[in-house]
């Protein structure tokens, strides 16, 4: 178990790396609505604002049924390239790259999705997400009906992590 103090400078580096720190999320919005897939559901979806470039997507994934449900990729038309991402130390540092083998959500259980951790990476995306907005998902389940969810476009400043190339 890593101390309080080892988490914030973890969080710290984080954010230089490109992703926020899991403890600065922002605050409760309201719940967005999703379809219910064979026991997988997302609560509190949303999508951090932005102008151009790259952006993320978090919730909480929730399988209500009796075996581990694997998300496997991710479409919406706010951009052409999905990637299921993750946050692991790499030489010391954080980094962000893609999650191999997809997200698994145990039975009965959760999965966060969060700045500073597994999250949905937007690259390339074609329009601003304006805070409120409400931009379409839909999550491939492997040997599973896709789940569909709408999530809500969020300022977010935690950790000052910016999804756009070259940040430092």
């Amino acid at each position: 178990m890593f101390s309080r103090h080892a988490l914030v400078l973890a969080a710290a580096v984080v954010a230089l790396a490109g992703c926020g720190s899991p403890a600065a999320a922002p605050t409760a919005a309201p719940t967005v609505s999703a379809s219910v897939t064979a026991g997988l559901s997302i609560t509190d979806p949303w999508v951090k604002t932005t102008r151009k470039g790259m952006t993320a997507a978090f919730g909480t994934l929730v399988n209500n049924g009796d075996s581990p449900i694997t998300v496997v990729s991710g479409a919406s038309p706010l951009s052409p390239a999905i990637e299921l991402h993750e946050v692991v130390e790499s030489d010391g540092k954080m980094v962000m790259r893609p999650k191999e083998g997809g997200f698994v959500v145990p039975a009965h259980g959760t999965h966060e999705l969060q700045p500073g951790g597994d999250h949905i990476m937007l690259m390339g995306v074609t329009k601003e997400v304006l805070p409120g907005a409400r931009i379409p998902f839909t999550l491939q389940v492997k040997d599973g009906e896709p789940l569909e969810f709408t999530a809500v476009g969020k300022d977010f400043a935690g950790g000052e992590e910016d999804y756009q190339p070259g940040h430092k």
